[in-house]
C-alpha cells in the first residue's frame, strides 16, 4: 500500500482538489463583502442613522485578514498547506454563522474579526499549493483571481436576493453552511502531506535574482500590494453604495443593485484570465506599468458619472483593478522557491493587507466628509503611486531565467 502525498504532481492537484481551491479563493473573498453588501440593513437594525457609521467596525476583518497571513503562511511551509485549508473551509464556515448571530456592532466587530482571521489562510496557503509544479503558473494564477471575483459578485448577487427575501443574517448562514461542506469534500479528496512544502526538494524560482535584486523585487512586491490592496478595498467595499446613490431616484431596490453590481463584477474578473495568460507569454514588467497607469483616467472619470454612465465607468475601473490582482502572485512564484512560498507570501500580506485595511476604515467618515467625488479623486491618485512604483521592478535578464 503506498502512502498519499500532497506534493502536486506534474500538472498541478486532481481536478477536484484544485476546484476547491478556485472555491476557497471564491468562499475567501465573498465572504469579505457580505457585510459591505448587507450594510445597510444591518445599520437599520443595529440602530445607526447611516450606513458610513457602522462600516468602520468591520475595519478588524481586513486588518486580521491582513495580520493573520503571517502565522498562517508560516504554518503553511512548516506544519502543511493540506491541514490549514481545511481550518480555512470549517473556521470561515462557524464565523459566518457568529456574525449572523450577533446582536450589537461591538458583537459584529468580534464576529467579523474572526472571520477575517480564517480569512487571512486562504492567500498565503491556497494560491501557493495550488501552483505547486504547474507549467503555466500566470495561467493558473488568472483563473484563480476569476474565482475569488466571481465570489465578489455573488456576494453581491446573493446577499442583496437574501437581504431582500430572508433578512441579512442568511446571508451569512447559508454560505457558512457551504463552505463547511467544501471543506469536508477537501479533506476526503486532498492526499495527504508526507512532509512539510519547507522540507521538499525542488520548486524552484522561475526566474534566478541576487540577494540584493530578490529584496528589491520583494520591497516593490509589498509596495505595490499594499496600493493594490487601498484601491480593491475601496471599490469592492464602496461600489454597493456608490451605485445606490448614483442610481438615487432611478433605481432603490437593493436586490437590483446588487444584480447591477454582480455584472459588472463578473465581466471584470475575466480580466484576470486575459491578463494570467499575458504574464506567461510578453514582458512582466511594462504590462503590469500600463495596467497600473490606465487606472487613472477611469477612476477620475467615474468620480464625473452618474446613473447609466457611471456603471459603465465603474465597470471599465473594475475591469483594471481585477485585472491587476493576478501580478502580486506571479511574482512571489517568479521569484521565490516553492519552499518559502507560503511564508513569504504572509510577509507581504500582512504588510499590505494591514496597511491597506486603512481603506476600510476611513471608506466610511471619508465619503460622509467629502462625498464619493472626491474620494475616487484620492483614489487616481492612489493608482499614480502605484504605477511609479512598478518601474522599480528590477530588470529580468532572459539568461536567469530558471527552469521549474
Amino acid at each position: 500500500m503506498t502512502t498519499a502525498t500532497a506534493t502536486a504532481p506534474a500538472g498541478g492537484f486532481p481536478a477536484v482538489v484544485r476546484l476547491l481551491l478556485n472555491v476557497g479563493h471564491a468562499i475567501d473573498h465573498m465572504f469579505l463583502l457580505i457585510f459591505a453588501t448587507a450594510v445597510a440593513s444591518i445599520a437599520i437594525e443595529f440602530g445607526y442613522a447611516n450606513w458610513t457609521d457602522l462600516m468602520p467596525y468591520s475595519v478588524g476583518a481586513f486588518a486580521l485578514f491582513g495580520l493573520g497571513a503571517l502565522p498562517a503562511g508560516r504554518l503553511g511551509d512548516l506544519w502543511g498547506r493540506r491541514i490549514m485549508m481545511i481550518i480555512f473551509f470549517i473556521g470561515m464556515g462557524v464565523a459566518a454563522m457568529l456574525v449572523a448571530a450577533t446582536q450589537n456592532a461591538w458583537q459584529l466587530a468580534a464576529a467579523l474579526t474572526l472571520l477575517g482571521a480564517f480569512a487571512a489562510i486562504y492567500h498565503p496557503v491556497g494560491i501557493p499549493m495550488l501552483v505547486q509544479n504547474v507549467p503555466n503558473p500566470g495561467a493558473v494564477i488568472g483563473l484563480n483571481g476569476l474565482a475569488g471575483n466571481l465570489g465578489i459578485a455573488v456576494a453581491a448577487l446573493l446577499t442583496g436576493f437574501l437581504v431582500k427575501w430572508i433578512g441579512w443574517r442568511a446571508a451569512f448562514v447559508i454560505p457558512g453552511l457551504i463552505s463547511i461542506a467544501c471543506g469536508v469534500v477537501f479533506a476526503l479528496h486532498c492526499p495527504r502531506e508526507t512532509e512539510a512544502p519547507s522540507k521538499r526538494k525542488g520548486g524552484k524560482a522561475q526566474v534566478a535574482l541576487s540577494p540584493q535584486m530578490l529584496m528589491r523585487a520583494f520591497a516593490v512586491m509589498t509596495s505595490a500590494a499594499a496600493v493594490s490592496t487601498i484601491l480593491f478595498n475601496f471599490t469592492t467595499n464602496g461600489n454597493s453604495q456608490l451605485l445606490a446613490e448614483g442610481f438615487k431616484g432611478i433605481i432603490d431596490d437593493p436586490a437590483v443593485i446588487g444584480t447591477l453590481l454582480a455584472i459588472i463584477y463578473t465581466i471584470a474578473s475575466f480580466a484576470q484570465i486575459v491578463v494570467g495568460r499575458l504574464i506567461d507569454k510578453v514582458a512582466f514588467k511594462p504590462l503590469q506599468f500600463w495596467i497600473s497607469v490606465i487606472q487613472i483616467p477611469l477612476l477620475i472619470w467615474a468620480a464625473h458619472t452618474q446613473d447609466w454612465m457611471l456603471f459603465v465607468a465603474l465597470l471599465a475601473v473594475m475591469v483594471f483593478v481585477f485585472g491587476a490582482i493576478p501580478f502580486t502572485d506571479a511574482m512571489i512564484v517568479r521569484y521565490v522557491d516553492d519552499r518559502l512560498r507560503s511564508r513569504v507570501a504572509g510577509m507581504r500580506l500582512t504588510v499590505a493587507f494591514g496597511f491597506s485595511s486603512l481603506a476600510v476604515w476611513i471608506l466610511g467618515p471619508l465619503v460622509k466628509a467629502i462625498g464619493f467625488s472626491n474620494a475616487l479623486w484620492i483614489m487616481a491618485g492612489i493608482a499614480a503611486i502605484k504605477a511609479a512604483i512598478v518601474l522599480l521592478l528590477p530588470e529580468e535578464p532572459a539568461a536567469e531565467v530558471a527552469k521549474t
